[in-house]
């Protein structure tokens, strides 16, 4: 791999160094609520018009000051000046939110310790389907931040105490996003930018563009906004993985390992990995949107607003694995070197293709995967309010559909027979690097006795379906109670997933297939073996091609009835909400009631599975639940500049799609697989918070907020071994037989698979605060902000639950004066339980992760500003371990990521 530096990448580094420091400028500080829901609608609404990061910090600050519960905003500024591509970045210096960064961007969002898929996000009240991008993926409710551009959006609440009028099914928090509105922009605003993005590990630069217009007329009763957004961005990810760890117990059939255990020098029990892979993921992602609405105001009494988003991405990768396969080939280990804490640290396995005194070849797998995946997202959403004396009635309907109708795969694992050295932290090294370097010595099938699997072509057919629709009455009063609202919503979900392999394909080697020489990957690893950092690639254009050719036509049976189901929810909720308050002292108080229906369908089968399979294998199960959510938001205000708060509420979460229908995904390789559950419960939980905050000067607050979440009903995913029908035997029947050799599978064709499925664990808690500061430092330009989180997050019968860091914090000093800016943002959260990043990896728990960035900028005249952006500036390693470190189960690093955006505001 290259490791050039480009001049825009040298320029942006030059520039971030010269920037040390970060902003400050004065503006009146709202202390008081506002009275009416004009009032309170007006001020929402400034926060879509500032300029500057303190002017936006300060907006930020009233709608958290005015509110009755316990939230935290962004304005369209703040999103504007982080360093991003995504929205969920925009959120990361939010008091308790957490992001999760597999792939380098911020894309799953935790809010108090919760997992992101139990927490809901409404872009404009409405929910926006989601499809999955990765192959092998299972769709969940957690919301995908990287699909919305940032500047779709004009501000954003994170409500981290529900009220009764808001829709349930969050258990941390619930984020609602708002697009910008013709009418509160200027007449014929036209603003534009055009980017570069730059990744220093792929050494490659892409394109970004933007245009938003926005017209009203001069009577300002109606409005139209368009806008359209490209960006594509390069992603480069290389690590190392590792899919599974057995006792040295089941080598013992190697002479070697049965004399390490008999003379002690080996502990039967100590874990070794199944294999150290090289992995080198390579993606061009490319996003384009398109917005349109438009308001309409016909009287002072009556408003109509209408949004619509349409979204296309692309997600095409390219994803290969190289790893020499010890558990593959017990008997031809010729040494282990036992370490600390029960753990096996290196080894070396001879192979007959280069060692004639060798029992058989060793197993060196090179796993190539071109994956397509194109996902389309629309959304419509009308609204309309009609505003009486005293007295409003409103009503919302709403529409969006996402798909990705071809997310294809090709794949092909070639094997080189050679012996190999391994080492836990290292990678491996081939004992002749030559002859591993050679095409012609890696087969598929097409020489006897060296084995190969020549790959099959697999396609996933995802859609996801919402529609909504809501009817909302309000009725102000003069006493102690302000408002009562009374509203009912209905939602339907639907999620449908299809799968189809076919092959398997002809025998054929690399060196007919056609290579691209030898990869140079794991530069950032030091002291990584060289068999490790290069490897001999296929060439992706003529695997796709040859793999799509000459697979054999078969659907593989299997593939289908454990890959394909649906699922359609549906929900009638009714809800009744008072807003009181006197004086210094208010709040609400509401419940809510919900009605669901869930009817998961899937294929349910014993035995060998056929295709097409009977039609009575398709089978519903219907669950039904009924659940009053009560809540309480109390605010005091002890002075002009304190305020006081306690939040109390019954919620529930519902468990992601995938998990809640009969399905199975299965890996035949390493013999792992994940499925779901069809009579799961909803998650419940009674959550508490209290919050002290001092707003005590302009732009400044210091906040400390406590919060406990007392889970009734947790899901959580854990494995046990089941027995099923593996496709290799009829698709890779090498392999197969070793399988059965090895005493793995049975001559039929089932199999011990190790699968995780969710199921009702129990009770749990999450229990934390967290501490928020933010003030300009005078007039000097500079100031901070600044946040800490403590959760504490377990399962009553023990263990940690998913995604929840006990330790988070983030620092931003900036500056401001003049035509210049400059920030820096540093985010840190300590480890956390995390899914396994293969189907039916258990658990594994992802280690703390740094990440710093920075962003410049400088106003070259009223209308023309430059901002250069860096994000990952330290290239943190993403990791993830089993219990302890000494396990390792994945290592990434992915790169610096620089952006340079010219912006344009007529």
């Amino acid at each position: 791999m290259s490791h050039r530096r480009t001049l825009l990448a040298a320029s942006i580094i030059a520039s971030l160094c010269m920037a040390g420091a970060l902003h400050a400028q004065d503006s009146t500080q709202t202390s008081t609520k506002p009275k009416s829901a004009e009032e309170a609608k007006a001020t929402e609404l400034q926060a879509v018009t500032v300029t500057g990061i303190r002017a936006s910090l300060q907006q930020s600050l009233d709608t958290k000051r005015n509110a009755d519960a316990v939230i935290e905003a962004v304005t369209a500024e703040d999103i504007g000046k982080f360093p991003n591509t995504n929205v969920a970045e925009a959120m990361a210096l939010i008091p308790g939110v957490t992001i999760d960064r597999q792939f380098g961007q911020g894309d799953r969002v935790s809010i108090d310790g919760t997992d992101p898929s139990l927490n809901l996000t409404f872009l404009n009240g409405q929910p926006i389907s989601q499809t999955p991008w990765q192959y092998g993926a299972q769709p969940n409710r957690g919301f995908d931040f990287t699909m919305l551009a940032p500047e779709v959006v004009g501000r954003l609440e994170v409500y981290k105490s529900p009220e009764a009028r808001l829709p349930e099914g969050s258990l941390g928090g619930t984020i609602l996003l708002h697009t910008l509105q013709p009418l509160d922009l200027p007449a014929n605003t036209l603003r534009g930018s055009f980017g570069v993005n730059y990744n220093d590990q792929a050494s490659k630069q892409r394109p970004s563009a933007s245009v938003l217009y926005s017209w009203k007329n001069d009577a300002k009763t109606f409005g139209i906004i368009a806008s359209a957004q490209h960006f594509e961005e390069k992603i480069d990810r290389q690590g190392i993985e590792i899919f599974g760890y057995h006792p040295v117990s089941d080598y013992a059939s190697s002479p070697a390992v049965a004399a390490g255990i008999a003379n002690g020098s080996l502990n039967p029990n100590a874990k070794v990995p199944d294999e150290i892979n090289s992995a080198f993921f390579q993606q061009t992602r490319k996003r384009d949107t398109v917005t349109l609405g438009a308001q309409f105001k016909p009287n002072e009494h009556w408003d109509i607003d209408f949004n619509s988003l349409f979204v296309r991405e692309n997600f095409n990768n390219w994803n290969q694995s190289l790893y020499p396969f010890t558990h593959a080939t017990p008997g031809q280990i010729t040494g282990f070197n036992q370490g600390g804490n029960g753990v096996v640290t290196s080894g070396h396995v001879c192979g007959k293709f280069d060692d004639p005194t060798c029992p058989d070849i060793a197993q060196g797998t090179l796993d190539s995967n071109i994956r397509k995946s194109v996902v389309k997202t629309t959304a419509f959403d009308l609204k309309s309010t009609y505003h009486g004396d005293g007295w409003s009635i409103g009503g919302a309907a709403g529409y969006s559909k996402a798909d990705n109708n071809d997310m294809s795969q090709v794949a092909m694992e070639p094997v080189y027979g050679g012996g190999y050295t391994w080492d836990i932290r290292k990678g491996f090294s081939f004992d002749s690097p030559a002859a591993a370097a050679n095409p012609a010595n890696w087969h598929m099938g097409d020489a006897p006795g060296l084995g190969g699997w020549p790959g099959n072509y697999g396609v996933f057919k995802a859609s996801a379906k919402d529609q909504y629709a809501q009817l909302d009455f309000t009725k102000d009063f003069d006493g102690f109670v302000n408002t009562l609202l009374v509203g009912a919503r209905y939602n339907r979900h639907e999620e449908s997933m299809e799968q189809h392999v076919y092959g398997p394909n002809g025998a054929i080697s690399l060196a007919n297939l056609g290579t691209l020489g030898l990869s140079d990957t794991l530069s950032d690893f030091s002291g990584m073996m060289d068999g490790a950092k290069h490897h001999v690639q296929p060439d992706p254009a003529k695997e796709w091609a040859w793999v799509r050719a000459t697979n054999g036509g078969n659907n593989d049976p299997g593939s289908f009835v454990n890959g394909t189901w649906k699922i359609v929810e549906k929900t009638w909720a009714g809800y009744a909400q008072i807003d009181f308050g006197s004086g210094p002292f208010r709040g609400n108080l509401g419940g809510r009631y919900v009605h669901t229906v869930d009817d998961a369908s899937g294929y349910n089968y014993s035995g060998v599975p056929i295709y097409p399979p009977p039609s009575s294998w398709y089978q519903t199960v219907s669950t039904t639940h009924n659940d009053f959510l009560p809540s309480l938001n109390l605010s005091y205000d002890v002075t002009d500049s304190i305020v006081l708060r306690f939040a109390a509420a019954k919620v529930i979460a519902r468990a992601p799609y995938n998990m809640q229908v009969n399905n199975l995904f299965l890996n035949d390789s390493v013999l792992t697989g994940s499925g779901g559950n069809a009579k799961l419960n909803p998650y419940k939980s009674n959550n508490y918070s209290v919050s002290a905050e001092w707003y005590f000067a302009p732009q400044s607050v210091l906040a400390l907020t406590g919060f406990y979440k007392d889970i009734s009903n947790y899901i959580f995913i854990n494995s046990a071994i089941e027995q099923h029908y593996n496709s290799a035997k009829d698709n890779d029947p090498a392999t197969f037989a070793k399988q059965v050799t090895q005493g793995l599978c049975t001559a039929d064709g089932f199999c011990g698979y190790s699968v995780s499925r969710p199921r009702d664990t129990g009770a749990g808690k999450v229990k934390g605060f967290s501490v928020s500061y933010q003030q300009p430092l005078f007039d000097t330009g500079f100031g901070l902000v600044a946040n800490y989180t403590y959760a504490d997050a377990t399962l009553a019968s023990g263990g940690a639950l998913p995604y929840s860091s006990k330790n988070s914090y983030s620092l931003s000093p900036y500056y401001e004066k003049g035509p210049f800016s400059a920030r820096l943002t540093y985010n840190w959260r300590s480890s956390y339980l995390a899914g396994g990043y293969i189907a039916g990896a258990p658990p594994a728990t992802t280690g703390s992760y740094k990440d710093l960035g920075a962003s410049l900028g400088y106003k070259i005249t009223d209308n023309i500003s430059l901002s250069l952006d860096a994000m990952n500036l330290l290239n943190s390693k993403y990791t993830q371990y089993l219990a302890t470190k000494d396990l390792p189960v994945a290592e990434y690093t992915t790169g610096r990521r620089y952006m340079a955006t010219v912006h344009v505001n007529l």
